[in-house]
């Protein structure tokens, strides 16, 4: 029964630290106000697509409002070097559906994760487990786990990023619609390459964060669990 426990508390785990690595993209790319204007400055995207920044920050707006669903399409009309037009042309907005399936997709399975933490949990309770040591022995053994596979993958990727960020393209889209032109798309220009560089390792360091301080909490709650025990013994 005890390898019964410990197997539904590494699976609530997993589950949480699935969870907290698609609520740390959210997190950056949704809930971070003020982050994409310091990014455009920085990189000097409004002299490169010849708009002015609030116009910029409100194409982006109704971009992310289409990668989460909130509206159906990317027809959005701008102002770009002083001539009304619609920003994304069609191979950007071809490549753009491709990108809202993995948001959408991503947002799906922190979905079925919740709902299997919440299985594994109650599953739990119906047994009689001591949740004061199998979650937390589980959440340590899993983030440590977890915090190490990912400082490898940024120390990995930080070695030539451009090479792993066009394997990541290669894995999760089936064509060639990413490979943009500076000369025609505007797209590539407001997200250049130094911009993920920067998104990536913002989300690196929010999940990394986010990670420790589930660790030490199930940390001290492991103590505070010995020190009850041999107080009791």
């Amino acid at each position: 029964m005890k390898y019964l426990h410990y197997t539904l508390g590494i699976l609530f785990a997993f589950c949480l630290i699935i969870i907290l690595l698609i609520t740390s993209v959210e997190a950056v790319t949704y809930w971070m106000p003020g982050y994409y204007e310091k990014e455009y400055a920085k990189y000097h995207v409004t002299d490169d697509v010849h708009m002015e920044m609030e116009e910029l920050l409100n194409v982006t707006h109704e971009m992310m409002a289409y990668l989460r669903g909130r509206r159906d399409d990317l027809h959005v009309p701008a102002v770009v070097d002083g001539r009304p037009r619609e920003f994304f042309n069609q191979r950007e907005i071809a490549h753009m559906e491709d990108v809202r399936e993995l948001f959408l997709g991503g947002l799906l399975i922190r979905r079925i994760c919740l709902a299997a933490a919440a299985v594994c949990f109650a599953l739990l309770l119906f047994l009689k487990a001591s949740l004061s040591k199998v979650i937390p022995r589980s959440i340590c053994g899993c983030t440590a786990l977890f915090f190490t596979l990912i400082c490898g993958l940024a120390a990995l990727i930080s070695t030539d990023f451009t090479k792993y960020f066009v394997i990541f393209h290669e894995i999760f889209f089936d064509n060639d619609l990413w490979l943009l032109d500076p000369s025609t798309d505007l797209l590539i220009n407001i997200v250049p390459e130094p911009f993920f560089m920067d998104t990536a390792a913002r989300i690196a360091m929010v999940f990394a964060g986010s990670v420790l301080i589930i660790f030490f909490l199930c940390l001290f709650l492991l103590h505070c669990s010995r020190e009850t025990t041999h107080k009791g013994g």
